[in-house]
């Protein structure tokens, strides 16, 4: 079966230039162009009349502090649907058929029911034998009061069949109407330039227009006709531009129809992509992402590449811009609940900060409950089960996908007898180790024992003695007040072949804030030995070491 999805002459381009005008003659230059065509009579068998309608009067939005762009594309999308509310069909005139963007698709054998007996005349002359019989003033004054003017254009239906199933399905859908030689389209008044552009790229795959405003309205007027190759024309077309914050958020903002289509998905990865570009580190530019709609924290907070210190920055960062866009509790805990809750990888929050979400008032109770014990359970599994799950859901979800976090995620269990002890475990990925030569250091998130905060850094070190570089860890204590603290503590390794854990040094020592203490070479081996491809310490090229502490008495 015939996939009408793709029109006929759907132009392959090559993004060759990076002046929209170059590109759009290297477009056509290779494609078939029947431009010479275009409203000629010669070569048309139908007569277009486009009725153009006055707009629907709408106020224009009020966003405080938005641009010129913002605004126009808010009210444009909403202006959209609401004139798709408005316009009717009618399809009662003997030789002519009135068609918009909402006709139904009708069944072969099944004619339209309702349609009025009587003609509604146009205002305009008819070519000799294709008069509308049976006019009526009051149908006239009653629906066609809002045309503003009437354009005819000479058309050929093979043509626009090729490139739309709009129109493939106008001109073969069996009823008597296809075989008429005029058809109606009704439009608003600001519709007209961007349907005139649309037909052209019909006859020629090539656009006169190159601003993003102008190329936005034959997107969406290619989208409304079904004219895919016009769709994917001006996606590449608006990628060739140098993208702003704001031109990025207006594609993220176009109507759901356009979004969805795949012509499009190209421009909104890129428009996707610009903003975690510009905004992968959020705590730096916190101001000017507060201030972003929806979706462009949707697009930032949806990407791994997002540079935070832990997840738990990412959730206090999404409860600040929640209660900043919406004051009252009722739409917060909505958006949190339906939008934003997914985009916080909550397996990856420290568990204090997930006892905390369990008595946050900006979300509904049973969804924090249901977020917390999901996470629990994921912290709960093995270091190769959490791999396999994030692995199986990376595909439809990012939950369980660890973010480029600048202090590396841990896992801890916690003891509180016979003694206040912890064991703490560390996994360090081959590139990551890889990227701390020569001098570079990593650092875990903070976990806590007997109240105070501690973290594990790996480094790349200069050994004393030999004089090359080689693998350290360090244990550290958090500053916070003047307090000390007495710590046994062991540090190992899985080790091939056993890939069991194998301690690699033992030690004493009374911290207090901000103090450190390790092993400057931890395996006793040079850093190239440590990275080599048969190093015993890797083992499916991540590292795994285990810290135990016990505070000594």
């Amino acid at each position: 079966m015939r996939d009408f999805s793709l029109d006929l002459f759907d132009p392959g381009m090559t993004m060759e230039s990076s002046s929209s005008s170059d590109y759009s003659r290297s477009a056509s230059s290779s494609d078939s162009d029947f431009g010479f065509a275009f409203n000629d009579s010669n070569f048309s068998d139908r007569i277009l009349r486009i009725e153009i309608m006055i707009d629907v009067v709408e106020a224009p939005p009020n966003f405080e502090g938005c641009n010129a762009i913002l605004d126009w594309a808010r009210h444009h999308k909403r202006r959209r649907e609401d004139v798709k509310k408005d316009n009717v069909v009618d399809l009662s005139l003997p030789d002519e058929q009135i068609l918009n963007e909402n006709q139904p698709d009708m069944d072969d054998s099944t004619p339209p029911e309702n349609l009025d007996e009587e003609a509604i005349p146009m205002g305009e002359e008819f070519p000799s034998g294709d008069e509308p019989t049976n006019m009526n003033d009051s149908d006239w004054n009653m629906d066609c009061s809002a045309v503003v003017r009437v354009r005819t254009l000479h058309i050929s239906s093979p043509i626009l069949a090729a490139k739309s199933p709009f129109f493939y399905k106008l001109f073969s859908n069996g009823m008597k109407e296809s075989e008429q030689r005029h058809v109606t389209l009704r439009i608003n008044a600001s519709e007209e330039a961007a349907l005139m552009e649309l037909l052209n790229f019909m006859y020629s795959n090539t656009l006169n227009v190159s601003s993003t405003l102008e190329i936005l309205d034959v997107l969406m007027a290619a989208d409304k006709f079904e004219v895919a190759s016009c769709m994917k024309f001006c996606s590449r077309l608006l990628r060739i531009i140098p993208m702003t914050p704001e031109s990025a958020l207006l594609y993220l903002e176009l109507p759901f129809s356009v979004l969805m289509a795949d012509a499009v998905q190209p421009l909104t990865d890129t428009a996707k992509q610009y903003l975690v570009d510009r905004y992968k580190d959020i705590t730096k530019f916190q101001e000017e992402v507060l201030s972003l709609p929806l979706v462009g924290i949707e697009a930032i907070l949806s990407s791994d590449e997002v540079q935070v210190a832990s997840e738990d920055v990412v959730y206090d960062f999404v409860l600040k811009w929640v209660r900043t866009q919406y004051p009252k509790i009722e739409e917060r805990r909505e958006v949190l609940g339906t939008q934003l809750a997914r985009l916080i990888r909550f397996p990856h929050m420290t568990c204090r900060k997930l006892k905390k979400v369990l008595t946050c008032n900006d979300f509904d109770q049973n969804v924090a409950s249901k977020l917390v014990l999901e996470a629990l359970f994921f912290k709960a599994e093995a270091p190769h089960r959490q791999r396999i799950l994030a692995a199986e859901s990376a595909s439809y979800s990012r939950l369980f996908v660890e973010r480029a976090y600048k202090y590396r995620p841990v896992k801890v269990v916690d003891f509180e007898l016979p003694r206040q002890q912890c064991v703490v475990y560390l996994d360090l990925k081959r590139e990551e180790c890889a990227n701390l030569f020569p001098t570079g250091r990593v650092y875990s998130q903070a976990f806590h024992l007997g109240g105070q905060g501690f973290f594990l850094s790996a480094h790349c070190n200069m050994d004393q003695q030999s004089s090359f570089h080689c693998f350290g860890l360090f244990l550290g204590m958090q500053e916070k007040g003047s307090t000390s603290f007495a710590i046994d503590y062991e540090f190992a390794a899985r080790s091939r072949p056993t890939e069991e854990f194998v301690s690699k040094y033992k030690g004493n020592y009374v911290f207090t804030g901000g103090k450190a203490v390790g092993y400057r070479n931890l395996f006793a081996i040079p850093w190239t030995t440590f990275m080599a491809e048969d190093s015993l310490y890797f083992i499916n090229g991540i590292l795994h070491l285990r810290a135990e502490l016990t505070i000594r008495h």
